[in-house]
């Protein structure tokens, strides 16, 4: 495993608006930004599954990418999401990404049923096409093919990789990896008090784009040891996340912003947004959390 860098903190895994072309809509992503870094996250996740990456050309992917460093106060992290479902448009992201001054990378395994051998193969095209540290994203539901501890270090073990978003809720295997010197992003929002106090560097998450002053209060009072009170706050979340849930994610976290007076749009088709119906019954539902609607 390649030395670790200082990646840490609770960094939303960002949406990406877009117009009614499904084309990139930088002014809106502009407040988004401006809404995270006030609120204290310390970087962005960059057009992963939450911003759609996989559904935008390698082109715009690149124009997000860029927009996200320069919209980045100094010493916040941007992490590129650049998994693809072709191995060469994931290695030209990677190179993209750290000639445009990404902290790091990350990528998803290709979608499909690829063994294991063909997904170390992918990953070890993209780590050495990296001028920055690689993140492997594990998330077991998308790829069964990583079924293992020893399938998880042996790509940790690929030069360049320091560590992996860990989106699953095996705790008990997120804190063997941390023990083996990995970088670890806990990925499931409702967990992420359980990730820090087993060991997770920090967190990466949807649901960080409407309520990002909550996960960042998580992550201080960890870091204090706070442990009760950063619980007393995950509840808080996870009693918005109860309703959240109920609704398709992303047209839902979309709904909200927008509420919020920051448009990102629909969602990048075939997905489909939020009937009238579930829009007017979501809004009722919240109502009765301290979700901020305005």
């Amino acid at each position: 495993m390649s030395t670790n860098p200082d990646l840490k903190g609770i960094i939303p895994a960002i949406l990406t608006p877009i117009d009614a072309e499904e084309k990139f809509a930088p002014a809106s992503y502009e407040l988004l930004l401006d809404s995270l870094y006030s609120a204290g996250v310390h970087g962005v996740y960059v057009c992963g599954q939450t911003g759609e990456g996989l559904q935008q050309t390698v082109e715009q992917r690149k124009l997000v990418a860029e927009a996200s460093v320069k919209g980045s106060p100094k010493g916040k992290q941007v992490i590129v999401h650049v998994g693809a479902n072709r191995t060469a448009d994931a290695v030209e992201l990677a190179r993209h990404a750290g000639r445009a001054g990404a902290t790091a990378v990350s990528a998803l395994p290709p979608q499909g049923l690829f063994p294991f051998e063909e997904i170390r193969a992918y990953y070890r095209e993209i780590a050495a096409a990296c001028e920055v540290p690689f993140l492997v994203y594990y998330f077991p539901e998308t790829c069964p093919a990583i079924r293992t501890l020893e399938h998880i270090l042996e790509l940790c073990e690929i030069p360049g990789v320091v560590g992996l978003k860990f989106t699953d809720y095996d705790l008990y295997r997120m804190r063997l990896l941390k023990q083996n010197g990995a970088v670890i992003f806990n990925g499931r929002d409702e967990v992420l008090t359980a990730g820090l106090l087993m060991g997770a560097d920090g967190g990466i998450g949807t649901y960080y784009n409407v309520v990002p002053e909550m996960f960042v209060e998580i992550y201080d009072r960890a870091q204090r040891g706070n442990w009760t009170g950063a619980r007393d706050v995950q509840d808080r979340i996870n009693t918005f996340m109860r309703i959240a849930l109920r609704y398709p994610q992303f047209p839902a976290v979309k709904q909200i912003l927008k509420w919020r007076g920051i448009d990102c749009g629909g969602c990048i088709r075939p997905r489909q947004g939020l009937t009238d119906d579930q829009v007017r019954r979501f809004r009722e539902e919240l109502e009765f959390t301290d979700i901020r609607l305005t």
